[in-house]
């Protein structure tokens, strides 16, 4: 079993440039008045409590989200998702992936999450009750293979998983054309870390020489501690909507700029 909890990790920069894309992204296709799907492999608890134990121990949120949290407003979905889940679970309280895509998907949409531990399998299916949402206790690529192309064919696919399995970076090109040959219209984003070893780079060039349509956009950061390996973040994604581009650009200036 996996240890990795994102408790520790919660609201640091890497989630602020991947949370604040997905928002974007997620606000983008539901303008239209089309359903779509939202399946996420590796989804946490949904929650997160940035005045915990183990957010302090790391002191990431206070380097990443409680920084940069005022540069969004309410004219930004990430924003908006931000105000809605602090007046409902207080001002330290802090949206997971899922908690995002339940805040911003309508009743006519499918939400269907993974999560293998148990622990976080448990407090994410207590978070996500009463949102529709589809919770399963089962391996997030497994979920994925089984259900995809899903009902609606619009939709995203969000991948995000801890990289405590080294083999990830070597297996998400394979697993990536798999998944596009059965969706082609799915917009497929993978999360990355961008750590001092450049383990991401292969992988990322693979995905990229396999989908030459597809972008790739990353941010860099300083290491939030001495010792820390995580310099950056990147999302590599599949069918990107019009924009998009545009949008990552802001966000990864916003982010330098900190």
């Amino acid at each position: 079993m996996l240890s990795y909890q994102h408790s520790y990790h919660a609201g640091n920069l890497a989630d602020v440039h991947k949370h604040a894309l997905l928002a974007w992204v997620l606000a983008y296709m539901t303008a239209k008045d089309k359903p779509i799907s939202y399946i996420e492999t590796h989804s946490g608890r949904g929650l997160y409590a940035l005045d915990a134990i183990e957010a302090q121990k790391t002191g990431e949120a206070a380097a990443g989200i409680l920084r940069a949290g005022s540069a969004f407003g309410p004219d930004h979905p990430y924003g908006r998702v931000l105000a809605q889940v602090r007046a409902h679970h207080g001002d330290m309280a802090y949206p997971g992936s899922p908690m995002i895509a339940a805040q911003l998907l309508r009743a006519q949409d499918s939400l269907t999450l993974a999560e293998l531990h148990p622990q976080e399998y448990d407090a994410l299916r207590q978070v996500m009750g009463g949102t529709g949402a589809t919770v399963q206790r089962r391996d997030g690529f497994k979920l994925a293979q089984a259900i995809c192309p899903p009902t609606p064919r619009r939709g995203v696919l969000m991948i995000d998983p801890s990289y405590e399995v080294k083999s990830d970076y070597t297996d998400l090109p394979d697993f990536i054309t798999s998944i596009r040959r059965k969706w082609n219209v799915g917009v497929i984003v993978l999360w990355y870390p961008v750590l001092n070893a450049g383990l991401h780079r292969q992988m990322v060039a693979q995905i990229c020489a396999d989908h030459p349509d597809a972008e790739n956009y990353e941010t860099a950061f300083p290491p939030v501690r001495e010792g820390h390996r995580m310099t950056g973040s990147g999302l590599v994604v599949i069918n990107p909507p019009w924009g998009m581009a545009q949008e990552a650009a802001r966000i990864d200036a916003l982010i330098r700029a900190l």
